[in-house]
Formats: C-alpha cells, structure tokens, sequence
C-alpha cells in the first residue's frame, strides 16, 4: 500500500508538472493577446480618428487574425504583425518603432543603409566589414532592394513615401524584422548580396548589438560611430552633417553672399531660445549684405511648433524674403513640426524649396501619445490632434521641392552637396502657370501642352508640384468656352496626379461643359470615391444624373 501510494504521488506529481508546464506555455501566450487587446482597445480611443484611412471592419479582422495566429508565432513574428495594425492607421505619428523601444530588444546588422538617389547602399560599418562600405545592395535574401522595401512599407507608420524611405534603410538592418517578413531564414542574421567595383559577393551578416537608439527631433543617424568605416571617410565633412546635436547656427559661405543656417530642431537651447535666434540670424543677414538666405531643415524631425511664430515673423520682416533670396532645403527627414514652418513659409513668403520631397504634408494627424502595453511593456504611439495647414482639398503628399537636388551615392563619398549647389546656382524661373498661360496666347493648346512635357522632362522638376497650375489654366479655358481644350490640361493632371479627385472632378465638369454625359458621370463617379463627402463633385454629378 506505501509503494502503491507513493507510486501514484509520483504519477500524480509528473501530471500537475506536465499541466503546469502547459499552463505556462499557454500563458506567454495569453500575455501577447492581452497585449493585444489592449491595444485594440485603447488605439481608438486615443486617436483623434483613427479610421481615418482604414474602415473600422479592417482594423477588427487584422486584430482577430492576429489574436487566432499567436500561438503558433515567434515573439519577433507577434511584434511586427503588431507594427503593421498600427502603420494602417496611415499617419507618421501612429506606430511601433523598434528603434525607439528597448522593451522591443531587437538587435542590428553591422552596416547601416541609405536609399540614394542611385539605389541602396551599405553607407557605413564597422571596421571588420569595412570592405562593404560603398556597396549597393543587390540582393537581401532572395529579394532585390524594392522587393524588400516593399516588404517592410508595411510596418512603418509614414505620412508618405518619403517617410518609408527614412525609416525603411535602419529596419533592413534588423535580423529580427528581416527573419519576420521572409528575407532572413534566422532570427540573428542575414545574407546580403552586395555589388563594389563591378564585382558582385554574398555576405553572410550576424547582429553585432542592441538596436541604436533613433533621435526624437533631430536625424542624428549620420553621425560618425566610433570604431566603424563610412563612405565619405577620406573626404571633407559635409557642411550639412558638421554638427547634427547644434539645434541652430549660421554662417557665411565662402566666396559668396551667401549665408547658410541649419536649424535641425524646433526647440529651444538652453542658452538662446529659437526667437533670439531668429532676431540674431536676421540681423546679421541685413547688415552683412548677404543676397541669400539658406535654411537647411533636412535633418529636422520636429519638435514644438509653438516656437516658429518668432522665425516667422522675423523672415517675413527681413529684406532677403524676395523671389531667388531665400531657400529652404527639404528632405525625407523633413517632418512634424518642421513640417509646420514649411506650410507657413509657403503660403506668407517668396521661399524656393530645394532638395527632395518633405516627409509630411500640411494636413495631417500628429502629436502622438503613448499607450504601454501591461506585459511586453511595449510602447504603442498614436496620433492625437488633426493638423490642417491646407485647404481641404489639397491632395498633396508633401512639400515638393521646386528644385530637384537628391543625394547620389558619389555625391555622398565626395562629400558634394547637390541641394547647396543648386541654391547657389540658382536664378529665378517663370513659374509653370505663366508658361502655360503665355503658350496660349503665342500658340495655343498644342503649344501648352509642349511646355508642360519640357518642364516635366527637366531632372529639376521631377518633384514639383503641378496640379494646381494644370486646373488653373484649365479653368480658363472653361471661361473662355474651349472645354475641349481644358480637358486635355485635366487629363495631364490625371497622369500626374491619379489619386486626386480634383483631377477626375475636372475632367468631369469638362465633359459636362461639352454635353458628353456619360464620361463625365464617370470621372465625377470616380472623384466621388477618392473624396466621398465632397460636396461640389457630388453636386455635379446629381445635376448630370439628372440630364
């Protein structure tokens, strides 16, 4: 009977172990759905309007699937599908960075990325794989660069393209991330296929340490690391990367009546405020008798927007806010509240943007607020105010530079600044509505439409923003009862900008113009979907249903 007892203790004993050890599998699992939850819950309730890009239904049925796969998902898994509900929101502010969250505990590759003008490039590493430095990227697993940029736009939340390739270059180079979205088989690793010197090798990369932190308001990235190799070592430091952690500063260009200031966050120092500065940069532009004013925002992510209303002011007064004086130089590191100072500049100043598009827009959801996931500890940020600097209207997905100055991986190693030399070279142009309008009157529709096709050609105009100047004088000629003609500057517009619903909402009101119901009940269709409570569209289209 003892043996016996004590033989079903020990039966007894390996049961409650073997359910126990159940119990505690089931449980870490358990914590990522409460996680979950969580942040399902709390997401909507935190946003300003969080389904302002998604459906309600959308965001539910990604949540659901989630909560079904988590069991049978790796932690790392778990994380970026959490990344990607959140980067559906549609809004920079609205994310998971792992580049900013140790809770995350991701690791990083020993190179660092950049997307150039001419492709991805290895544009730093540590010293035992300095002989990448100055690859481009050719393969990443199996996937070519946009294959796998295409992969990871999914977890990033952005207000635009230019917000994908800001952050996309640091999350290729997260083994965790690469293993989550299919281009790394394991978790702490991955093979790159790189291309230097017109030979072509396969790289097989292990994760060197925890993943560097990225500045909050400032794009600190370009700093040089100890004890690694950087494309441009051997070449003059670039003006524009001397001193990132300077929040502001100025000086005069050599050889030039130039004056160049960097403002790479909208906040103030310790020493000086951003409205004395503003009074000091002013001042000493006036009474040195510069003729041009440069303001580099490139590295500025932001900060209290609160503080520009002095610069402002301060530029409007000066004397240098004339046509070809005064240039802003703008990039995919352009955002938040350095967004702000690009939407008042546009609209109160003669400012000449250069460089490439901003990485916002002047409407848009920002501010975010953090919400702290109980068991991973995960932070969750979300949008919490609507900024709209723009008519409501306005589609644009960013500031568009007005003149083209990207960063080529050669211009980079050299230590070149195509953006300064542009505004340097640069002379006042006639803008586009002027050349459109002066075509009509020289040569009529045929000729317009032959400007338009060599402003567009030009490398300098590849970002610029058209739409306005296409429906402008399109409207003119809808005045002037040529709706045919204006029909062929709307269908540009279209080419150019498909997502507009100005755009189809033109072509509309053209084909109502010259009595052709049924394409134009289509475009106003078609307006109506990209706009759906757009008054004016479906006006219009109520009156040609009614025909």
């Amino acid at each position: 009977m003892k043996k016996h007892f004590l033989t079903a203790g020990l039966s007894f004993a390996c049961v409650v172990f073997i359910c126990s050890s159940a119990i505690s599998q089931k449980t870490e699992a358990d914590k990522w759905r409460e996680d979950l939850a969580v942040m399902a819950r709390e997401m909507p309730s935190t946003h300003k309007d969080l389904f302002h890009k998604m459906s309600r239904a959308d965001f539910d049925a990604a949540v659901k699937r989630l909560d079904q796969r988590i069991p049978t998902l790796k932690r790392n898994q778990i994380i970026v599908e959490m990344m990607k509900i959140v980067a559906m929101v549609g809004d920079g502010h609205s994310n998971i960075y792992p580049t900013r969250d140790e809770k995350i505990g991701f690791h990083s590759l020993p190179i660092k990325l950049y997307l150039f003008k001419d492709g991805l490039f290895v544009r730093t590493a540590d010293r035992a794989h300095a002989d990448l430095v100055g690859a481009r990227v050719v393969k990443i697993g199996d996937a070519s660069p946009d294959d796998a940029m295409n992969r990871i736009a999914p977890l990033i939340g952005h207000d635009n393209e230019m917000g994908v390739s800001f952050f996309a270059p640091s999350l290729l180079a997260i083994p965790e991330i690469l293993n989550a979205v299919g281009l790394s088989q394991a978790e702490d690793s991955a093979i790159f296929t790189v291309e230097k010197n017109g030979r072509q090798r396969t790289v097989e990369l292990t994760a060197s340490g925890p993943v560097e932190k990225m500045g909050d308001d400032t794009d600190v990235s370009w700093l040089a690391k100890d004890g690694w190799a950087d494309m441009r070592d051997g070449s003059a430091n670039p003006r524009w990367l001397r001193d990132p952690n300077n929040i502001y500063w100025y000086e005069t260009l050599p050889a030039s009546k130039t004056v160049y200031a960097q403002i790479n966050q909208v906040q103030n120092k310790k020493d000086e405020s951003l409205a004395d500065f503003a009074k000091r940069l002013v001042a000493f532009v006036e009474s040195s008798g510069a003729e041009k004013l440069i303001i580099d925002l490139r590295l500025n992510r932001g900060g209290n927007g609160e503080f520009l209303r002095p610069l402002e002011i301060a530029l409007i007064k000066s004397k240098i806010d004339q046509p070809g004086k005064l240039f802003f130089l703008i990039g995919r590191s352009t955002w938040s509240a350095s967004q702000f100072f690009l939407n008042w500049a546009e609209k109160f100043t003669n400012v000449v943007f250069v460089g490439e598009p901003s990485g916002s827009r002047g409407n848009v959801y920002g501010d975010s607020r953090r919400i702290t996931l109980p068991n991973s500890g995960i932070t969750v940020r979300v949008s919490v105010y609507y900024w709209q600097d723009w008519s409501p209207w306005d589609t644009r997905q960013w500031t568009a530079p007005q003149i083209t100055a990207e960063l080529s991986s050669a211009d980079y190693a050299a230590g070149r600044d195509p953006a300064i030399e542009a505004a340097l070279n640069y002379t006042v142009r006639k803008p586009l509505a002027d050349l459109l309008n002066d075509a009509l009157d020289t040569g009529g529709i045929d000729l317009a439409e032959k400007r338009f096709r060599e402003f567009d050609s030009d490398p300098l105009n590849k970002y610029a923003y058209v739409e306005d100047a296409l429906l402008n004088v399109g409207q003119r000629l809808l005045n002037e009862k040529k709706p045919a003609d204006a029909l062929k500057l709307f269908q540009i517009d279209k080419e150019k900008n498909p997502a507009s619903f100005r755009a189809y909402f033109a072509i509309g009101a053209a084909y109502s113009e010259m009595g052709n119901k049924q394409p134009a009940i289509e475009n106003l269709e078609q307006a109506l979907k990209l706009d759906p409570k757009n008054y004016g569209v479906a006006q219009l289209l109520r009156e040609m249903q009614q025909k």
